[in-house]
This record gives structure tokens, C-alpha cells and sequence, in this order.
């Protein structure tokens, strides 16, 4: 099974990437056939998607496309910035077309330095998904206090009790995004979606 993993903070040391390791690090240990493809936004690559421009140039997309039509499931990892998610994240998901994300399932995973992370959450589950079809879990994850959690490694006799309770819940929403993706690739094997005929979502 290919999980794609998006990290959307900017910044080149970013708490967001940490956590998106630690994921992928879980994927591979709990996972005997994860393959996994991790897309850092640190130093915002892609520039801002347009009408005009169709988004991304071919030779910076392309790549990037490639492994998202591999990939069964999608993990998105967003900092919360002012109350809002990464333009960077916004700006990745209006470039996601159907081929490569449509019918997918996708975890929210938001990060913040203090006991925020929710509107993240809300405004990816209001957006980002209308054309390209991703498919939001009903799970998502919150983790909190970003800079004291889910460091590797996993297991230590040091760990608090928030940040243990954090990484149990992350496993849990891991492997219950593993079964989604199983679910919903029967979907996108029926032919029932007809994107030639409802483009864009209403």
C-alpha cells in the first residue's frame, strides 16, 4: 500500500516536517507493505496556482503527480498559521487533479505550537476537495505542543502523558486510514465516477 505524505508548513525547520516523519516512520514499522512517499513544502516550491497557468509547471509537477496517482492514501500535514491552514497546503490541493487524488482517502494532521490546531481542520474539511475529489476521514489529528511531541524515537520511558497519548491516537487513525484505503479503491474500481461529465464539484 503507497501512502503520500504532504508537509505543509514553509519553514525549513519545521515542526510540521518532525511530525511527518514520525508518521512515516509508523507507516513503515506497523505496515509490512507501506511504501511511502513524503513531499515537504519547506521553502514553498510551487508557485501559486492560476487559471491562466493550470498550476504547477509540467516539469516541477509531473513527479509530484506521478506519486500521487500511485498512492492509496494521502496524509496532509498543516501548522496552523493565524488560525488558518499553510497557503502552501491550499495552493498543493488546488493543483491535485482527479486522476490523482479523486476518491482517495486523506487524514488532516494539524500542528500548533500551543493548545490550538483546530481550524486547520475545519477549513480543510470545508475546502480543498471540492474538484480534485479527495475524500476527507472522519478522523483527523490534532497535535499540540508540536515541539515537545512525537519526536523519535517511538518508545521511550521519558515520554509524558499527553505526548503518548498523541502518538496512540495517530496509530489508530493510521490504521484506520490503511482500511479506507482498501474501501475506497473498490470505488474508483467501479466506473461509477464520471469526471468527463461532472468536472468540478458543486
Amino acid at each position: 500500500m503507497k501512502f503520500f505524505i504532504l508537509s505543509g508548513s514553509h519553514r525549513a525547520e519545521a515542526q510540521s516536517l518532525k511530525v511527518a516523519n514520525y508518521l512515516k516512520a509508523v507507516l513503515l514499522a506497523e505496515h509490512s507493505d507501506a511504501r511511502v512517499f513524503l513531499y515537504s513544502l519547506s521553502g514553498n516550491p510551487l508557485p501559486l496556482w492560476d487559471e491562466t497557468s493550470g498550476g504547477a509547471p509540467d516539469a516541477l509537477w509531473d513527479p509530484i503527480s506521478a506519486e500521487l496517482k500511485a498512492a492509496d492514501a494521502l496524509i496532509v500535514v498543516s501548522p496552523e498559521w493565524s488560525g488558518m491552514a499553510t497557503p502552501g497546503v491550499k495552493n498543493f490541493l488546488l493543483n491535485c487533479t482527479t486522476d490523482e487524488v479523486g476518491h482517495k482517502p486523506a487524514l488532516i494532521v494539524a500542528v500548533s505550537a500551543g493548545r490550538g490546531g483546530s481550524y486547520p481542520v475545519a477549513e480543510l474539511r470545508m475546502s480543498g476537495y471540492k474538484n480534485n475529489r479527495l475524500c476527507w476521514l472522519p478522523e483527523h489529528l490534532i497535535v499540540q505542543h508540536a515541539e515537545g511531541s512525537m519526536t523519535l524515537p517511538d518508545s521511550s520511558a521519558d515520554l509524558s502523558k499527553e505526548d503518548t497519548t498523541i502518538r496512540a491516537r495517530a496509530r489508530y487513525c493510521l490504521r484506520l486510514l490503511a482500511e479506507y484505503a482498501k474501501g475506497l479503491a473498490a470505488v474508483r474500481m467501479s466506473g461509477v465516477a464520471d469526471h468527463k461529465t461532472y468536472r468540478n464539484g458543486m
